[in-house]
């Protein structure tokens, strides 16, 4: 059907609105913690909202319906382990994050190892997260390239812009009150689009349910219990059942424990019980929303008669979905999807720009003499050269993955998993292990990284599995190092 006038006057008010609104409803700032960490003032019901937001971007909207038009579910069996991990976090990190006024994650690691540690993870998390959301922006760029014919720098730079502008203005209140706005209109997108297939299908929901079993096909299959005949074979399989739980759970303790991407939400909570509160809601609700996209994928699957992406002339599955908002939405509701597509991609853009700058501002430069001396009116200043900074290189970096070839839901979560395992690991040994020192967790950080460097040059082992092997090695040889090395006087 197209992309009409009517659908583009969509997207433009819908950009324009949510800046505008969100620079708006930020109101006075005074100081870093305002700008950062609202105050640590925010409702605990509009921080879970803004944590699915944060954590869904385009890589849920588009690539997860791609993986049930080419597989099945059993994606989903990674939703159990991040129910159980966002469980854990609440009950075990939360309560050491509200014992002290920390600003930051890794402001936790610098109390109990020593200001070193604290600048070293910061560093780690700002280099792994600048190249994880660069892969969610490119995600973005998929269906507005496709749509309006913008090549990859253009359509990166339409989203990016007003993100920057209302981050950079309103800061963490901004940016958490545009998620809650930005998740209901993605997902009034998403499912107008699943009424529109059910209504064009001549059998509905039967249909759908047909193609899902035919010529020996089980797209709604959730557990997968292959085993592959070893040891290397089972940690090599995607998505399986102990993979999916397990490998979910460690994965979710380490982005909602240790990425300050989604811990500067939680520390800007009231009190202790709100950010529980907040953090399983984000739980309950993000299940939900990874099992309503899979259908989506399935009912997509059974709208294109059963052809594969191949068949239908695309790159990779993750074009089905914008292929079907070009052709097939009518006017209005296509401006009203692309828009979702928009909403998913700023609110986790605007997300990694304030966690990006708060992390640079708090971890690094406030601990230096000349960081130290700023105040007042010089640290909002300060704060908001940061935050243009990171939201200049992020738009930038994007361009780094438009030549990737792989389902870009997969390559963010490898990229993430690359270190999540030695950030979680540290943390652990600070948490449980009281005799560890900073020397200790230097060593058993280091090892773990260099452990998944093996394990992704050398093995086929499934990024499920990455963040479990990179804790346990980091815990361990930690734990090691005070034993073979003996006490050492913390930094």
């Amino acid at each position: 059907m197209g992309f009409s006038l009517i659908d583009y006057a969509i997207v433009a008010v819908y950009l324009l609105g949510v800046t505008i609104v969100g620079i708006w409803i930020a109101g006075k700032q005074r100081t870093s913690r305002d700008y950062f960490l609202g105050g640590k003032e925010m409702a605990w019901w509009s921080v879970g909202f803004s944590i699915v937001a944060s954590e869904t971007s385009t890589l849920t909207f588009i690539s997860v319906p791609g993986l049930a038009f080419k597989g099945n579910m059993h994606f989903l069996q990674l939703a159990v382990g991040y129910f159980i991990g966002r469980l854990l976090v609440s009950v075990i990190f939360i309560p050491a994050y509200y014992r002290g006024d920390l600003e930051t994650a890794y402001d936790f690691l610098g109390k109990r190892f020593g200001l070193s540690l604290r600048k070293f993870t910061s560093t780690v998390f700002l280099t792994t997260r600048v190249l994880a959301s660069g892969v969610r922006l490119f995600a973005t760029a998929i269906p507005v390239h496709l749509i309006t014919g913008l090549d990859y720098w253009s359509s990166i730079l339409l989203i990016g812009v007003f993100t920057l502008v209302y981050t950079y203005v309103g800061g963490l209140k901004a940016v958490v009150a545009m998620d809650v706005v930005q998740m209901f209109i993605y997902l009034s997108g998403a499912v107008a689009s699943m009424a529109i297939i059910l209504g064009r299908l001549p059998g509905g929901w039967s249909d759908v349910v047909r193609f899902a079993s035919a010529n020996g096909l089980d797209k709604f299959a959730v557990i997968n219990l292959t085993w592959g005949g070893s040891v290397m074979a089972f940690l090599s399989a995607p998505y399986t059942l102990l993979g999916g739980i397990v490998g979910g759970t460690f994965l979710t303790m380490a982005s909602h424990g240790t990425d300050q991407l989604l811990v500067q939400r939680l520390l800007g909570c009231k009190s202790k019980w709100d950010a529980q509160r907040a953090l399983m809601l984000d739980a309950t609700f993000i299940v939900i929303q990874f099992a309503f996209f899979l259908v989506l994928g399935v009912c997509l699957y059974a709208f294109y008669d059963g052809a594969t992406f191949q068949q239908m002339g695309l790159s990779t599955s993750d074009e089905v979905f914008p292929k079907f908002i070009v052709e097939n939405l009518p006017t209005g509701v296509a401006g009203l999807v692309v828009a979702g597509v928009l909403a998913s991609a700023m609110g986790t853009l605007s997300s990694s720009i304030s966690s990006l700058a708060s992390s640079t501002y708090l971890d690094l430069f406030k601990m230096t003499a000349r960081g130290r001396a700023v105040s007042g009116k010089s640290e909002l200043l300060w704060s908001k050269a940061f935050t243009l900074v990171w939201g200049v290189i992020l738009i930038g970096g994007a361009l780094l993955f438009t030549s990737s070839k792989n389902p870009v839901v997969e390559l963010g979560l490898k990229i993430a998993s690359f270190t999540y395992g030695g950030l979680l690991g540290t943390f652990f040994l600070g948490m449980i292990f009281p005799r560890v020192n900073q020397r200790d967790a230097y060593v058993g950080f280091l090892a773990g990284i260099a452990a998944m460097v093996v394990v992704l040059t050398y093995t086929t082992i499934d990024f499920t599995w990455h963040t479990l092997i990179g804790c346990a090695v980091t815990v361990a040889v930690g734990n090691a190092s005070r034993f073979v090395l003996g006490p050492a006087a913390s930094a």
